[in-house]
């Protein structure tokens, strides 16, 4: 897909850093308002700026029909690849140095551009299904030897498939939504019995995800050399777990309270296309997936991957990764999901499952940083640890893919954690 790239050398007449995460090689979508307008409407960020489509498309600058005036991204999204291509074209038109049409209009451009300081970020996409799956092998090694087999870690079934489970599509929300800390049964020890109260382990999973920009007929299988035209971009997602709640409630149908309180998106949709720069090989896969599984196209991303902690208003760097190391790429994901005729639709929300890397530091969750609260994790110089999340706690998760001069980011996902609500006992 590198036809639908936007050129290395194209530059644009909005002034920005060289690392800013949002150059005109991005060029992501998300649905945004503000105190003057507060109606939700798409916008594409570039520089700190926030560039208002309903307004070029108001003045004929944007292809039709009107997917823009709209409080989500589906409309956008469910036109297809072509006028996905077209569409990112015509704004990075608009946009490079060399066009004068928005440029030189200070009316227009008056009424086009928002400061991104200005904006209230909204969920992008109105989500009909969302499937978590678990995706990185450093993961679900590191979990198999807590909990399981220390010399045999994965379950037969890992390397054969994309493991995953259909989690709870209502209770997404978009970055800055606080977390309120969730309630359920428990034990101490594995005999029982429960009790009652706010989960104790309440945890944060590095992942990224991806939307659908296309549906199959119920009954259809979705072939994996199809993933181009299904896939419209990513997300940094944060699947937020209650551990001790997942711990009793999972068998022996799996997760259940435990997942379904809150999972964090970023407000922007990175479009794969802008995302293709960092294409590259994943982990070789031993043994070869059956042929539904198999396709020559590389859907592994070099995208850099970071959670921070911010404690009483200190930012504290806490792990450091990269996507590469999901050992199930996307399309793989979406294949499996589809080869038995599930109805895929617009606007489906599909998370990679924790991603992990080699070393200690680069574990996607506290349950691993701290080894299942073996090895707390230091918060700064203040002699403050972490086993599990405290409520007070903010959660930051960033992502980028950096390139020769530029870099593609995803914004921030964050989530700040909340007394757990009073009930009945």
């Amino acid at each position: 897909m590198s036809e639908h790239l936007v050129p290395l050398d194209r530059r644009s007449w909005v002034d920005y850093e060289a690392d800013c995460e949002f150059p005109i090689q991005n060029l992501p979508y998300g649905i945004f308002s503000t105190a003057r307008t507060p109606e939700p409407r798409v916008g594409v960020p570039i520089g700190d700026r926030l560039l208002d489509l309903s307004v070029l498309f108001d003045a004929g600058f944007l292809p039709g029909p009107d997917v823009f005036h709209r409080s989500s991204l589906n409309s956008l999204m469910s036109r297809g690849r072509p006028y996905w291509t077209e569409l990112r074209g015509r704004i990075a038109e608009l946009l490079d140095a060399s066009c004068p049409r928005l440029r030189d209009d200070d009316i227009l451009a008056s009424a086009a551009f928002v400061p991104l300081a200005e904006a209230r970020l909204h969920l992008p996409v109105e989500i009909g299904a969302f499937v978590d799956f678990y995706s990185s092998e450093q993961h679900a090694s590191n979990v198999g030897r807590m909990f399981r087999d220390p010399n045999n870690p994965l379950l037969p079934n890992w390397k054969h498939l994309p493991v995953g489970y259909n989690g709870r599509a209502s209770s997404v929300v978009v970055s800055g939504t606080p977390i309120r800390r969730p309630n359920g049964q428990t034990v101490k020890a594995a005999e029982g019995p429960p009790s009652f109260g706010p989960s104790r382990q309440l945890d944060f999973e590095l992942e990224m995800g991806f939307y659908t920009g296309r549906a199959n007929p119920l009954g259809e299988p979705l072939a994996i050399a199809d993933a181009g035209d299904f896939v419209f971009g990513f997300s940094l997602v944060n699947d937020w777990s209650a551990r001790d709640v997942q711990r009793w409630e999972y068998a022996p149908l799996g997760p259940f309270l435990a997942k379904t309180f809150a999972t964090t998106v970023s407000p922007w949709v990175v479009p794969v296309d802008a995302l293709s720069y960092f294409r590259t090989a994943g982990p070789t896969q031993d043994p070869l997936p059956l042929p539904y599984l198999r396709t020559p196209t590389p859907w592994h991303f070099d995208l850099h991957l970071g959670v921070d902690l911010e404690v009483s208003g200190a930012r504290y760097p806490t792990s450091r990764t990269n996507s590469r190391h999901l050992y199930w790429s996307c399309a793989q994901q979406l294949a499996h999901q589809g080869v038995n005729g599930t109805n895929v639709q617009v606007g489906d929300l599909y998370a990679s499952g924790t991603i992990s890397g080699d070393a200690p530091d680069s574990y996607g969750s506290l349950l691993e940083l701290a080894w299942r609260g073996e090895r707390p994790v230091s918060v700064g110089d203040s002699g403050e640890t972490r086993v599990f999340l405290i409520d007070g706690d903010e959660v930051v998760m960033t992502g980028y893919g950096q390139g020769d001069g530029f870099r593609i980011g995803f914004g921030e996902c964050r989530g700040r954690v909340t007394p757990a609500p009073g009930i009945e006992r």
